[in-house]
């Protein structure tokens, strides 16, 4: 594993400024991507919001994984950041395909027993539908002791109630507990959340017993 110093930017805070998980996470992501231990061994994955999560930095830096290069110009070619696909990119955009993503995900997450190559992948899907979405595959994943990351980005308060992972609707709390190997944070990716992780998967899990008797 890289050295602490390799995130001492993230480390010494924000100085005072506000600043979303999600985009903290994407700094520590582009400060691994250029260690020279375990960068070219990081596998970013996502269906297609990397704009959305203000990935767009590793467009530049990484680029985007394309087996032909890129073979037109892009509508932002103009801006700084543009949509950059190459053939040696690390980057894993899937398209409008959580179960595509997350099988990407799978891939690499198993490709230490299968090829003898430990990868470190991230999955990153918007909020908990992406997480829902894939709940087989999943599955798989634990059959298969996967290794690496899923993470549900933009979250909490958004525009439309309780459409992120945030844990003030405990969405992400309650949907994650029948899958043993998929362990949820106490805190969502890009919300400030002021109440407990435990009290609300304590709540999901009464309200599913309660259902449980009732149908009975």
């Amino acid at each position: 594993m890289p050295g602490r110093q390799t995130l001492a930017k993230v480390m010494d805070g924000s100085g005072g400024r506000e600043q979303s998980t999600t985009m903290v996470f994407v700094q520590m992501l582009a400060q691994w991507l250029k260690d020279p231990t375990i960068g070219k061994h990081i596998v970013p994955i996502v269906a297609d919001e990397a704009r959305t999560f203000g990935m767009q930095s590793l467009f530049k830096q990484v680029a985007i994984y394309s087996s032909v290069g890129q073979l037109y110009e892009p509508e932002d070619r103009d801006e700084l950041l543009y949509y950059k696909e190459a053939k040696n990119g690390q980057i894993l955009e899937e398209g409008i395909s959580e179960a595509g993503a997350v099988s990407s995900w799978l891939a690499a997450a198993t490709s230490y027993s299968a090829h003898g190559v430990p990868m470190l992948p991230f999955y990153i899907f918007y909020s908990c539908f992406g997480f829902q979405r894939i709940g087989d595959l999943v599955w798989a994943a634990g059959d298969s002791r996967a290794r690496g990351f899923l993470l549900g980005a933009t979250a909490g308060r958004t525009t439309l109630s309780g459409e992120g992972c945030s844990t003030k609707t405990a969405r992400a709390t309650c949907s994650t507990p029948p899958f043993p190997t998929a362990w949820p944070t106490t805190r969502a990716l890009a919300t400030s959340s002021r109440s407990s992780s435990r009290m609300e998967r304590a709540a999901c899990w009464k309200s599913r017993t309660t259902s449980s008797t009732t149908s009975r």
